[in-house]
């Protein structure tokens, strides 16, 4: 048998899709591909040719085309080989007495006589123990046959349908307007919400699985203002529902998961719970949640000025950020040996006397390079000594007892990603990730540093796969600087032709800034008065800014490698505070190293 194209099997299988179409020249083109789902956007992406019936995908990654006879097949459309239009069976329309035997069974499932003779349910003429339900269309005519054999014990057939019947929905005559449509899985089901005075309950006629039913009641459908799926709720999921919703143009509602009560069906609840507890399944249906959306309404009013937050220790920078937010993503920027790196150390000696817990990587720095200039920037001048080397220039020591004592001070507090640990460095972002999740969840560390990795990922290869590299990446730590509520920082470079610096001069993708919550750019100056300044160029949560005229000055020191605001008095930090007649301010509290046993009252 031949298949002769049709324009009307092309509109019926969108309908059986539940995709919008529209009409160009000759072409029938839906609302997106059914294969690759591409095209929402772009509603020119798939389309069947009205003269041919071949069909295309344009969307390159897919390219999914042929004919319509396969396109009918890869989506288990029906189609008539014989050129014809499908003969159903013609069914007698004569009366259907509901038997005794039909109300019995009914009547145990907790369905009334009532509701047996309203949707004509009734047996066999040779067998009690095959129930028939008929299906009538929404002119009362009889267009399908249903059968279920009641006392199944789990050989044969325990549900079939007359043979060219055309597959419609169970309960449509009974319907009494178009306001709500209750959809359930199963004759008895959609019997079960009739029960309980529910109008416009019906059933889909075989199963979860099977919709050949829907050109058929396409138009019918469409004139419900609403949809409401009562479907078999098994292994944490509804189904019906999710075939529903792609298919349907209505928004849809849905039985709630804890309104079935631990049941699976609406028969369940109704035989085990009763009537109100089907009414109220109903009652309380509601559009299902989105996986990754939420209600606004749900989500907790936060005031930005009191959130967690880290400060810098440099008091107009601290004024224009609010400080290093818990859970924002930092990019730092500036021209390769202006000093991002020290800039970056300045903000873990802060975070460390904060009480918080620090993770960096170094990319190619070594270990012990990064611990003495952290070391330098916490002594401070008061422990650092000058002495002049073999060419009589000055150099500068730390103690071997003064740094012991800071090594004590920050001993199980701050940590750094051992370079040695893999040897290829292709996987060495993966890697990356995994160690800072780790980090965070073992460590509990809030700052998170991120040095000279960007500059290793230049050897990805062509421009596109870097981009796309870095790109992946900085999403990764935009997710876990939310996810763990930490400060991630990572340090960037500014192309090499640009001299003043913006959002755009960051090297590689843009998703770079796109993604971050706040950019800032460090900048060595020589200055009579000051020494580099740093700009605000994005401040996501406060948006205020500074830069050009208005950036940040601030102050270097060789000896001790600190930067601080022009304006800032030195700094003292915690491990300095162990003297036991140490006596230090902060935040407008004087702090005092006082023995307990001279307190005038007990603690």
């Amino acid at each position: 048998m031949g298949y002769k194209f049709k324009k009307s099997d092309a509109l019926d299988l969108a309908r059986y899709l539940g995709c919008k179409t529209h009409e160009k020249g000759n072409e029938l083109f839906f609302e997106y591909c059914p294969r690759c789902k591409g095209g929402r956007h772009d509603k020119n992406t798939f389309s069947i040719n009205m003269d041919n019936g071949t069909f295309n995908c344009f969307r390159s990654s897919c390219g999914y085309k042929g004919h319509f006879v396969e396109l009918a097949r890869d989506f288990n459309f029906k189609l008539e080989f014989d050129n014809s239009p499908k003969r159903y069976k013609k069914l007698p329309q004569k009366p259907i007495v509901t038997k005794p035997a039909a109300v019995r069974y009914l009547e145990s499932r907790g369905i009334s006589e009532d509701v047996a003779k309203k949707y004509n349910i009734t047996t066999t003429r040779n067998n009690d123990n095959i129930l028939v339900f008929p299906f009538y269309d929404e002119q009362k005519m009889l267009q399908f046959v249903k059968y279920r054999n009641t006392k199944y014990n789990g050989t044969g057939n325990k549900e079939w349908c007359e043979k060219d019947t055309k597959p419609i929905l169970f309960g449509m005559a009974q319907c009494a307007d178009f306001k709500r449509l209750i959809i359930t899985e199963g004759q008895i089901d959609s019997l079960s919400v009739s029960e309980c005075g529910i109008d416009n309950a019906v059933s889909v006629p075989t199963g979860a699985q099977g919709f050949t039913w829907l050109p058929f009641v396409w138009d019918w459908i469409l004139k419900f203002k609403e949809i409401l799926v009562f479907g078999d709720f098994e292994n944490g999921s509804m189904s019906l529902l999710q075939t529903l919703q792609q298919r349907l143009p209505q928004k849809i509602k849905a039985v709630r998961e804890c309104d079935y009560l631990g049941e699976k069906d609406a028969n369940a609840i109704l035989c085990k719970y009763g009537k109100d507890a089907v009414i109220n399944a109903v009652k309380n249906a509601e559009i299902p949640k989105i996986a990754n959306v939420k209600d606004l309404s749900t989500v907790k009013a936060v005031d930005e000025n009191k959130l967690p937050k880290i400060k810098t220790g440099i008091t107009e920078l601290d004024k224009v950020i609010g400080g290093l937010i818990l859970g924002q993503l930092i990019i730092l920027s500036g021209k390769r040996g202006n000093g991002k790196s020290t800039f970056m150390s300045q903000l873990v000696c802060e975070a460390l006397e904060q009480d918080y817990s620090i993770f960096a990587y170094f990319g190619e720095l070594a270990d012990f390079h990064f611990k003495r200039w952290l070391d330098y920037q916490l002594a401070g001048a008061n422990n650092v000594a000058t002495l002049n080397n073999e060419y009589g220039e000055p150099v500068y020591t730390i103690a071997a007892e003064t740094v012991e004592k800071i090594n004590e001070w920050y001993k199980g507090r701050a940590f750094i990603y051992d370079n040695n640990y893999i040897d290829d460095s292709s996987q060495e972002m993966d890697v990356l990730t995994t160690t800072i999740e780790t980090v965070i969840k073992q460590y509990d560390c809030k700052l998170i540093c991120i040095d000279n990795l960007m500059t290793a990922m230049e050897c990805v290869g062509e421009q596109n796969a870097l981009y796309l590299a870095q790109s992946n990446f900085v999403g990764k730590l935009k997710k876990i600087a939310v996810k763990y509520n930490v400060v991630v920082i990572l340090v960037a470079h500014p192309r090499k032709s640009k001299e003043n610096f913006n959002n755009d001069e960051v090297s590689g993708s843009s998703d770079v800034t796109n993604k971050a919550d706040i950019v800032l750019n460090y900048e060595r100056v020589e200055n009579e008065e000051y020494d580099g300044k740093i700009s605000v160029t994005k401040n996501r949560l406060f948006g205020r800014y500074a830069y050009g005229d208005n950036a940040i000055k601030l102050l270097y020191s060789k000896k001790t490698k600190r930067i601080s605001g022009i304006n800032d008095s030195y700094k003292r930090y915690g491990w300095e505070k162990s003297d036991p007649n140490d006596v230090w301010e902060k935040e407008g509290f004087i702090y005092s190293n006082v023995d307990l046993e001279s307190l005038p009252f007990e603690v």
